[in-house]
């Protein structure tokens, strides 16, 4: 039986329980009890304790329409590694991958520790998605491997295509040295820190020289968008009925997206998004995400007496 950081099991063979807080080898794991005492035990004196610690919230529920705020008040658009704390397992803490962005990512990570790797994830992390991919015990940092995060960015969008990213990243204690916060989509405090600030940036000295004599006009600025906005897909594209129906939902959540990302620059302090009715497809993806951005302080039906219930208007904080 394979057990985890942080499961719940107890003794086979006297009345005591505890959480795993390291693993010492194959065959032994280091359990801390109630008292606090961290005892090492062989696996095969451990049995799981099956359903402790599931909980009502893991269950599909309707979500409220107003928006918790996050303590992490600002989060760019881009791929974070959630590092939370567990109240029940002493030092173990838990890495979470956190996509932060309209992408979808397919995501690999294999760790490295004195030239002995092992493959610890791979999946598909949803735009503005999380997943746990790894455990261990803040305890024995210095005996953690690097991580090698090997990531594919997809997107069914009219967009350049983005390089596939390697990312590799050895935790120090400097990670761990600023306080705790509540953490995106967590019940948990922790740290968050960014994984795609670590891919080395490769510079065209010519593109770079070319730069330098670009006038004010010519340089990209993001244009305010309207307060309306008009998500048919028959607004965005006169080829939409050539298109696949998963196709026209990619182009009208990236222009959901370019124009939530445009207003939170110009410092909107509401805009509203035409939807439709329909079959509540794209209602229901413009709410998620929106219910995920941290620069939003609620939303709600737009004027019905104007839309009916074919728009939804976002209030910026």
């Amino acid at each position: 039986m394979k057990f985890k950081l942080g499961d719940f099991v107890r003794f086979v063979d006297e009345k005591r329980e505890g959480y795993v807080t390291k693993i010492i080898d194959a065959q032994t794991l280091g359990v801390t009890d109630e008292d606090g005492f961290e005892i090492p035990v062989a696996v095969s004196n451990l049995t799981s304790v099956h359903g402790h610690g599931v909980v009502a919230e893991e269950l599909d529920a309707p979500k409220p329409i107003q928006v918790n705020i996050p303590s992490i008040n600002k989060i760019e658009n881009g791929i974070y590694i959630a590092v939370a704390t567990d109240d029940k397992a002493g030092n173990v803490v838990h890495f979470h991958l956190q996509n932060h962005s309209p992408n979808i990512l397919l995501v690999s990570l294999i760790t490295e520790r004195k030239e002995k790797y092992a493959g610890a994830f791979h999946g598909i992390i949803e735009s503005y998605g999380s997943t746990l991919v790894y455990s261990a015990s803040l305890a024995d940092l210095d005996l953690w491997p690097e991580f090698n995060f090997q990531v594919l960015v997809f997107s069914k969008a009219d967009v350049k295509p983005i390089d596939p990213l390697v990312i590799r990243k050895k935790f120090r204690a400097k990670d761990f040295s600023t306080e705790q916060k509540e953490l995106p989509q967590l019940k948990n405090k922790g740290w968050l820190i960014r994984l795609d600030d670590l891919v080395p940036v490769t510079i065209d000295p010519q593109k770079l020289k070319e730069s330098f004599f670009k006038s004010t006009e010519e340089k990209k600025t993001v244009a305010a968008p309207q307060k309306e906005i008009d998500l048919h897909i028959e607004k965005l594209r006169d080829d939409h009925h050539f298109l696949e129906a998963d196709e026209m939902l990619q182009i009208q959540i990236n222009h959901f997206q370019t124009a939530m990302d445009a207003a939170v620059v110009h410092h909107f302090d509401k805009i509203v998004f035409i939807h439709g009715s329909g079959n509540g497809t794209l209602r229901d993806k413009i709410h998620k995400l929106i219910s995920k951005n941290p620069h939003v302080k609620t939303y709600m039906d737009a004027r019905k007496e104007k839309f009916g219930y074919g728009a939804t208007e976002v209030v910026f904080k």
